[in-house]
């Protein structure tokens, strides 16, 4: 469903997306100024105008963002271009896990690459580190700070004040860099 979000005397197009999967209303902003809220299967409509009312500024922020890739966006997920970049993703991850992991010494078991929609690492409990292949796309300082991330969830899964202290040991900037991972995320989303 097509709404818009009245800001001054400029509108703003969004869509409202109702997911069985969702858990929670969630908006993105995609790289050609796509706005879209993703509402729990169940909600009320009207939940997601307020939502993007009180999100307004965080919107309006991320539009403007885009506007400095004008002309360089991303390519969108794809399995022809997942296909085509994992392999340079793995070794990218493979480089950048014995790069870090030479600074925390963690044992784990497998570096898998992944075609998700809107998570870059995961770490499972099991020791595996999985990485989403548009990790190519990444400037290298967002690549260290995500695989430091990650490494850290092999001694502290969560984000507890161990955990963040143990990305800090190494990555000291790494508040920036997760406001940084962040917003370039919102280039995938859509």
């Amino acid at each position: 469903m097509q709404k818009d979000l009245k800001i001054g005397d400029q509108s703003v197009p969004y869509t409202i997306k109702l997911s069985r999967r969702a858990r929670r209303m969630r908006i993105s902003v995609g790289s050609e100024a796509a706005v879209v809220v993703t509402l729990p299967w169940g909600f009320k409509q009207t939940y997601a105008e307020k939502f993007v009312e009180q999100k307004r500024q965080w919107i309006l922020k991320s539009l403007d963002y885009f506007k400095k890739f004008s002309g360089r966006i991303l390519p969108k997920a794809s399995r022809h271009e997942y296909l085509n970049r994992r392999q340079e993703a793995l070794a990218l991850a493979q480089r950048k896990v014995l790069q870090w992991n030479g600074i925390y010494g963690f044992s784990h078991k497998r570096i898998s690459i992944k075609n998700q929609k809107t998570r870059w690492g995961s770490c499972s409990k099991k020791g595996n580190l999985n990485f989403n292949y548009k990790i190519v796309h990444l400037p290298e300082n967002l690549v260290d700070y995500l695989v430091a991330h990650e490494l850290c969830h092999l001694k502290e899964f969560n984000h507890s004040q161990k955990f963040w202290a143990l990305v800090g040991r190494a990555v000291p900037d790494y508040k920036k860099l997760r406001r940084q991972l962040r917003n370039f995320g919102s280039v995938f989303v859509s």
